[in-house]
Formats: structure tokens, sequence, C-alpha cells
């Protein structure tokens, strides 16, 4: 097993992604006639291949989002728990930006980066209101193929 190399960004790209999260605060702020989002919602989407979070108004207008492949893993490390982490971590950032305080999350998938991508995002300060398991439960199956005959 190899070192976890993660892609360290440049000042540059930090700077345009500043900027970005300034634009988009500073749009909310005049759809919101001066009031602060508080309150937010982060949708967890963990597959067996990647680790998708979004970070929402209270509404469901999507403020930002961030994937393991965004970030900078690639392959199967996307997959894993600590890509989960560290997408929390970059997402926790941005909602501290945005100055959003009271989280609900709401989990979908049964990737394997769900549960770590929890704990990060309560260990990095965010006040979790609620967590909500959104899996799509099948309720019957789908229909069986036909009897073959040979």
């Amino acid at each position: 097993m190899g070192k976890k190399r993660i892609i360290q960004k440049s000042e540059e790209e930090l700077l345009k992604e500043r900027e970005k999260i300034e634009a988009s605060v500073k749009k909310e702020t005049k759809i919101k006639e001066g009031q602060q989002i508080r309150e937010g919602r982060i949708y967890i989407s963990s597959s067996y291949n990647n680790t998708i979070i979004t970070l929402t108004d209270s509404k469901g207008g999507v403020l930002a989002w961030a994937s393991a492949g965004s970030i900078g893993f690639k392959g199967t490390k996307k997959a894993t728990p600590f890509a989960a982490s560290k997408v929390a971590e970059n997402i926790c950032l941005t909602a501290k930006k945005l100055k959003v305080e009271n989280v609900s999350i709401f989990v979908k998938g049964i990737g394997s980066g769900r549960e770590s991508a929890i704990r990060s995002l309560a260990t990095h300060g965010l006040d979790i209101v609620s967590v909500e398991d959104i899996t799509p439960i099948p309720h019957n199956g789908c229909r069986p193929p036909k009897v073959r005959r040979v």
C-alpha cells in the first residue's frame, strides 16, 4: 500500500475558488435581503464508486457540492472512507464561509463512506440537527425473468 496522495491546489486556484464562494454568498444575501443563511441541509450520496456531498439551503437550493473525484482522488480510492472524510471536511469549510450553522443530514446509498462522512461533519464543528437515511428500498423487487424452456 503506497502513500495516500491528495492533489494540493495552487494559490491561484485557491483564490479563484474563494472568489467563487464569495460571489455565491453575495448572491444569497441579495436573495435573502440581508439575512444570512443559518440553517441548511447536507445530502450525502455514497455509492460503491464515489462519495458526493451537497450543501443546500433549507428550501433545497444548492449552495456548494464536493465529491471525492473533485478533490483529487482517482479510481478505487474515491470509494474509501478516508476520501469521504476529506470531502466532508471540504464541505465544512465551505459551510463556515457561508455561515451555515445548523445542518440536517440526509444520507443516501450503501457505500463505505457514509459513516465516516457523518463523523467528519460532526467533528469539524457543524451543529447537526438530524440525520436521516433516504436510501431507496424496493418493496417487492422487479419482475423475475420468464422460466427457461429447453
